[in-house]
């Protein structure tokens, strides 16, 4: 007889490891709202900090409460910088594990102008193009930790040292060592197609991994690379770029293995359709908006260093329930967190934003 496939549980045990630049603000907004549709608690960063002690080595004391809620944490997804040994303190056995990169070419301009006025190997140069014509004069081995944006910062978000020699030997070992900490490695560059493959393997629902993207920039502060510059990245981040050839084809033909691209294409359609009609509802312009075009303070995303991070405006006759469900989808990761920090301990000092609250925590979820 044939049998028809088991039904799968959605995976509530999850750990993201948030790498900079990669549209990892989308998943963060992804996982949360995953968090919340299933009442799970967040591994949320302790006092009044918004990332779990980036760029300092992940501890397990970084953690809200992790004194007293020990290792019964379901979800954790704020910046940190890579420990597996202390992830693990907080993080279930049974936690599924992944990451997301991107092309280290179009990720390495986004750093530019995102931490222009931060890193040191950045703000002494005029352009980006400026910069890869000779990153050694602007890249000074005293200013390490605040140039980590400058160099390899994938290598470093998951815990290795991003100024590291290119050496075959040592690459392969960190490759085969990521490949035993992470369950699944997505890729930003192809982020709907990443988007089912988290939704066949977690078994969650698509609306469960439908998305506004988040913390993205007008296209006038894109610079334009040239092609000299494109190739001087692949040598300048070479640890980046192995990280990303590697993964780009185990992500590829993980889809084959499992969903293939038939099945792949019809429903990386069904979450487009999805996300339109979801955008014609939520949205007043049907898509993102320039910093000074928002009009609500509350959902203003941080600004950063010569970006102009756009966002969203919502139509102003929605239900109660519609509302909530729209807001949810917008709203930046700071205040995200903020919220649900003070919905998970309410009778600690909410994180200061200097913004309008969008909710207080007596409305609850």
């Amino acid at each position: 007889l044939p049998t028809s496939p088991t039904p799968c549980h959605a995976k509530t045990n999850v750990m993201f490891l948030k790498t900079h630049k990669t549209a990892s603000s989308t998943m963060l907004n992804i996982m949360f709202r995953f968090a919340e549709r299933y009442n799970l608690t967040v591994a949320l960063p302790a006092g009044q900090l918004f990332h779990l002690g980036y760029p300092t080595t992940f501890m397990a004391h970084f953690v809200e409460d992790f004194k007293t809620i020990g290792q019964n944490y379901n979800i954790m997804c704020n910046h940190l910088r890579f420990n597996p040994s202390e992830v693990q303190k907080v993080m279930a056995p049974n936690t599924f594990y992944f990451s997301i990169l991107r092309n280290p070419i179009p990720l390495l301009e986004s750093s530019y102008i995102y931490y222009k006025n931060d890193v040191p190997a950045f703000r002494s140069s005029k352009d980006v193009n400026e910069y890869l014509a000779s990153p050694t004069k602007y890249y000074l081995p005293a200013d390490h930790r605040q140039n980590i944006y400058a160099r390899n910062i994938m290598w470093f978000d998951f815990g290795y040292d991003n100024n590291a020699e290119d050496d075959t030997k040592y690459t392969q070992a960190v490759l085969e060592e990521i490949e035993q900490n992470f369950h699944l490695i997505l890729i930003a560059d192809y982020f709907d197609e990443s988007m089912i493959l988290l939704k066949h393997t977690l078994c969650w629902d698509l609306d469960d991994v439908i998305y506004f993207k988040l913390n993205s920039r007008s296209q006038d502060t894109v610079q334009t690379l040239t092609p000299e510059s494109e190739e001087r990245i692949k040598a300048w981040c070479s640890l980046d770029w192995k990280l990303y050839l590697h993964f780009n084809q185990s992500f590829w033909r993980r889809i084959e293995q499992t969903i293939g691209l038939e099945v792949l294409e019809k429903e990386v359609d069904h979450l487009r359709t999805r996300q339109k009609e979801l955008m014609e509802t939520c949205l007043l312009e049907q898509e993102a908006v320039g910093n000074g075009h928002i009009r609500n303070k509350a959902l203003q995303p941080y600004q950063s260093g010569a970006a102009n991070i756009l966002g969203y405006n919502l139509k102003q006759d929605l239900d109660n329930r519609t509302l909530r469900t729209c807001q949810k989808m917008v709203i930046p990761e700071l205040q995200y967190t903020s919220y649900l920090y003070a919905v998970q301990h309410p009778h600690k000092k909410r994180k200061q934003l200097g913004l309008p609250l969008l909710w207080t925590r007596h409305q609850g979820r």
